[in-house]
């Protein structure tokens, strides 16, 4: 554990200035500060988690631009009966494009799979294996129909850039399991980055040791940049020059104080070092049998990248780091890379879903097998969902589906949860969430609660509030806990 769960672990106060410059000296400063800290004796950590932990480590997989509830995992059989009818509302939609079309039915079959009869739909066959682990909900809701605020929100549980994100706040609270990798590790599409770019996996106020460190999934070049020298040092140069630098950075902290960034760039220096090691090593996917790539789709062509960002967030989480967080599609652009299927819905999701498919499917089910999902934590989001009815003229039924904010849905698999549930829903058509909405704040909540922690006692004082990634609301949602 590296973090007090209520207050920062910058400086401890009983440390004497003198002893932590010495503690400096000696070359301590290793990893991040606070965990070499509580692992030294030299400051204190919870004896217990605030409440019994169902699960230890995170893998949060983030479908950017929408994914259509009404075509995946929520299925509305008044939509096929409605197709071509116009919604009945009291007041218009409030959608983004301004555009509300005529009702369109889905365009997947949907079946009940598994013991569980959980409804699932043909664009995920390989996931809809699976529906006996997924806990789906139905009932999603969020604050804005706008991708970046939305993937803020998702993320940060704020819709406004510089709050720190989930996954930071889960290196804070529990802290790292391994010194040579980071506890929080990002794989983002190897298309692009999400909107909101490198903030959504940003530390914001949380000391910086917080931040998710991302790695390249593009299969080619090193999966960190500059992470090896350009050119072969010498091992005594090498030592040499690291012991000139501890001297430096004593000297300007007698001289400035402790400093949070020099600390943070302190801690990331010593951990590339440890990385130099773990790295090669982690991302070696040649080390897995021709069956495991295989099954994780690493032989085809359209599932093989995001096949290998499954394996490797496996291979990171066997490693000891906490928190992997995988992007499914990029931001803007044209054509679009993402699942932002305004034009032709069976045309973007049926791309998108070839991708991922597979690879989330062979994740589960090797996580199962090697025992790993009864202490791991799945999550399944999108920064929202998409309209029942289409975006285009008031008397036509188009191809596209605009952004949905008022009801969709996610799911979440593994440590601590009900499989094989779905929990809340929408209405008779799929668009507004009718029966126990669940906003962002439930959410984050949920994930802190299997974590072992109450989201109201993870905190951060900063700019004179407690702070918290659920903000001054939130519940955990004990309906869908084990």
């Amino acid at each position: 554990m590296n973090g007090n769960l209520s207050t920062s672990l910058a400086t401890p106060s009983f440390m004497k200035r003198r002893d932590f410059f010495n503690w400096t000296q000696r070359g301590l400063t290793g990893a991040a500060l606070s965990s070499l800290l509580i692992r030294d004796g030299l400051a204190s950590q919870p004896k217990e988690s605030h409440v019994a932990p169902k699960a230890k480590r995170v893998i949060h997989i983030c479908l950017c631009g929408g994914l259509s509830q009404v075509d995946s995992f929520d299925f509305k059989p008044k939509l096929k009966e409605l197709h071509g009818k116009s919604l009945k509302t009291d007041d218009k939609p409030d959608v983004f494009f301004g555009r509300v079309g005529l009702l369109r039915a889905n365009d997947w079959e949907f079946k009940q799979r598994g013991q569980s009869g959980l409804w699932i739909s043909d664009l995920f066959p390989k996931i809809a294996t699976v529906a006996d682990e997924l806990t789906v909900i139905n009932s999603m809701v969020a604050e804005s129909s706008s991708h970046t605020p939305a993937t803020f929100q998702e993320s940060s549980g704020f819709r406004f850039n510089g709050f720190p994100v989930m996954g930071s706040w889960v290196s804070y609270g529990l802290g790292n399991m391994t010194e040579d990798l980071p506890a929080y590790v990002v794989l983002p599409d190897s298309r692009g980055l999400p909107a909101g770019s490198t903030s959504n996996w940003t530390n914001g106020f949380l000391p910086a040791v917080h931040q998710g460190v991302p790695f390249r999934t593009s299969g080619e070049g090193d999966a960190i940049s500059n992470l090896f020298p350009a050119r072969e040092v010498a091992k005594n140069v090498d030592h040499e020059s690291r012991k000139l630098l501890a001297q430096m950075n004593r000297l300007h902290m007698e001289e400035h104080g402790v400093e949070d960034a020099l600390i943070a760039r302190m801690a990331s220096y010593e951990l590339a070092a440890n990385m130099q090691l773990a790295v090669p090593e982690v991302t070696g996917l040649e080390m897995e049998t021709e069956r495991t790539r295989e099954d994780y789709g690493l032989n085809g062509k359209e599932s093989k990248d995001f096949g290998r960002s499954c394996l490797l967030a496996r291979r990171l989480l066997e490693r000891g780091v906490r928190h992997v967080q995988l992007f499914s599609g990029g931001s803007f652009g044209s054509p679009r890379i993402n699942w932002d299927g305004h034009e032709d819905m069976k045309r973007n999701h049926g791309r998108e879903a070839a991708r991922i498919d597979q690879p989330v499917a062979a994740l589960i089910k090797d996580l199962r097998q090697r025992g790993m999902l009864d202490d791991t934590l799945v999550l399944f989001t999108s920064e929202f969902g998409r309209t029942p009815f289409t975006q285009s003229a008031a008397d036509k039924v188009g191809t596209g589906r605009d952004h949905n904010q008022v009801g969709f849905s996610v799911w979440m698999a593994g440590a601590g949860l009900k499989p094989g549930i779905a929990y809340g829903s929408t209405d008779e058509v799929g668009y507004r969430a009718d029966r126990n909405p669940v906003p962002w704040h439930d959410f984050h909540a949920t994930v802190l609660h299997l974590l072992g922690i109450d989201h109201e006692k993870l905190t951060y004082y900063h700019n004179g509030i407690q702070r918290r990634l659920t903000n001054v609301h939130g519940e955990a949602l004990k309906a869908i806990i084990a």
